[in-house]
């Protein structure tokens, strides 16, 4: 098999960057195949973002009953996921993610500075009642 590469002669990349592909990387050289893998997974990535966001907030909406107009707008794509949803600073690595589903600065991490619509006091009733389930002892028959 190493005989036949030994005879083709050596092909340009396809991207015309200068350099020599091989028919392993699609005809790209190194770079060019790395940054193809790179955009494909950046890709992937976004297309599965966009599938968690678009179903995480529809069911908040309706678990907050009337709530709906405090909570602000889902971001339609990832771009605005490093900037506050309250002033639109950018937060980048020190952004605050809300149990509502949308991404804070320091100022406006807390649920009574940005109007969340998420339902604390439900979602604690929910725990109290799994760690504490009702113990009720059997019916014993008198004598």
């Amino acid at each position: 098999m190493a005989e036949e590469h030994r005879c083709q002669p050596p092909q340009l990349c396809v991207n015309n960057c200068g350099f020599f592909g091989s028919p392993t990387t699609q005809n790209l050289c190194s770079k060019c195949y790395r940054d193809l893998q790179l955009k494909e997974q950046q890709v992937l990535a976004l297309n599965q973002t966009l599938i968690s966001s678009s179903s995480s907030p529809s069911s908040s909406c309706l678990e907050g009953g009337g709530a709906e107009h405090d909570v602000p707008a889902a971001p339609s794509a990832g771009a605005h996921a490093n900037k506050c949803m309250t002033c639109r600073r950018r937060v980048g690595l020190t952004g605050f993610q809300c149990r509502c589903g949308m991404t804070f600065c320091g100022t406006h991490r807390y649920p009574e500075q940005h109007a969340c619509g998420f339902d604390f006091r439900g979602m604690g009733k929910e725990q109290i009642a799994k760690a504490n389930p009702v113990v009720k002892a059997d019916k014993l028959q008198k004598i």
